[in-house]
């Protein structure tokens, strides 16, 4: 315990000393615009700005030689806030907090057995077929291009070659089939790290107060509110977006498992699942999602890749007018340029669990940004936008 307490510590040190020291330079930069725009960089000014390259370039190896530390650290502190309103709402009903950590925990871990039991044999199952059927799905899309290119002639030019096609959806699924199969194998073979993180979730749940008092020590009296309102909407978004995960995750996978199903797109199942998964990344998950299945309904025929898109469009049509405003509202207001960054840059730095942090850092990020540079400023945010559709639309 003491261990993880100085781990933890110690990512919170080097964090918010990067952050306050970002905030201190960028600060002081923008004192001297104030005074005359046309002020040459002062030496002062120079070191500032070496200084901070110096912060982030420590930060980043920092991150670099601790990746599973700070993987695990970071989706078991994410799991925690998402739990924390559970944990509290039983506290207040007179059961004790270690208590009600317990039965959350033990909740939790029945309702991911639950899952395993019932639902893994017949993934298993169904991707397995998906793997041995990859040979007659890639015949039956070049069939398909080949009888579209036979139909529109200009086309014929502009599209590659059927055997390069199939040859890049080939290598795409061996590709993504590889990485699978070693995240299997890392998972099954990771089971010292499923019991530590359960460890830690109960450590961080049983006792969060002086983990959060240790982050707020270590931040300058005069950013103290900043620090204290960054942890507070990180927290609000974090519920908000695991609430829109599971409620518009369950709702979407049925939706697209059963529809694919009537239409007779197989495996329903397995896309079903990536429905749901898709939702751990706004707005661009569901043209991930989209990308096999209409891929597998193409290879069948032309019919079932027309109905294969109806259903697609109509059910995220659904979830992005209805379900999405009914069940996150306003709290999760991401670009989704801002996802597909950080969703490459988590890919890149923890492998493919990162993509389950893609959301929570560029929240972090934008927050951030936005307490300790933005409001300080006090930008005017009409103005703002004036000129940037005057940029956008050419206008003088």
């Amino acid at each position: 315990m003491a261990t993880c307490e100085i781990c933890v510590h110690s990512c919170l040190f080097v964090v918010s000393f990067t952050v306050v020291g970002a905030k201190a330079a960028l600060h002081r930069m923008d004192e001297p615009l104030h005074e005359d725009q046309h002020t040459p960089l002062s030496y002062h000014g120079a070191c500032r700005i070496v200084w901070l390259v110096f912060l982030l370039f420590i930060t980043w190896l920092i991150v670099r030689a601790l990746q599973p530390v700070i993987l695990l650290f970071a989706l078991v502190f994410l799991l925690a806030m998402v739990l924390n309103p559970l944990v509290v709402w039983l506290e207040k009903h007179r059961v004790p907090r270690f208590a009600g950590v317990m039965l959350t925990i033990l909740a939790l871990m029945a309702i991911t057995a639950t899952i395993l039991l019932f639902a893994i044999p017949t993934l298993s199952r169904q991707l397995q077929e998906l793997v041995r059927s990859m040979p007659l799905m890639a015949q039956g899309i070049r069939v398909r291009i080949e009888s579209l290119a036979q139909n529109y002639p200009a086309l014929r030019e502009a599209l590659p070659r059927t055997d390069e096609i199939v040859d890049k959806v080939g290598g795409a699924a061996g590709t993504v089939g590889n990485i699978l199969l070693r995240s299997t194998i890392g998972f099954v073979g990771g089971l010292a790290s499923v019991v530590l993180a359960l460890l830690l979730l109960i450590f961080a749940l049983a006792n969060p107060r002086p983990l959060v008092a240790g982050y707020l020590a270590l931040t300058p009296n005069r950013y103290r509110g900043q620090a204290r309102r960054t942890l507070e909407r990180l927290m609000r978004q974090m519920i908000a977006w695991a609430r829109g995960v599971a409620i518009n995750g369950v709702i979407t996978g049925l939706s697209i498992g059963i529809l694919l199903w009537l239409i007779g797109v197989q495996p329903a199942l397995i896309f079903g699942v990536f429905g749901f998964l898709g939702e751990f990344l706004p707005t661009v998950g569901a043209f991930l999602v989209s990308i096999p299945i209409l891929l597998v309904a193409l290879s069948i025929g032309a019919t079932k890749f027309w109905l294969a898109l109806l259903v697609i469009m109509v059910v995220y049509q659904v979830e992005l007018n209805l379900l999405v405003p009914g069940v996150l509202g306003k709290e999760m207001r991401l670009h989704p340029v801002n996802i597909l960054f950080f969703t490459l840059a988590t890919v890149e730095l923890f492998g493919l669990l990162g993509v389950f942090l893609a959301v929570p850092a560029a929240a972090l990020v934008q927050i951030i940004i936005d307490e300790f540079y933005l409001q300080p400023r006090k930008p005017d945010y009409v103005a703002l936008d004036r000129e940037a559709a005057a940029i956008v639309e050419g206008e003088r």
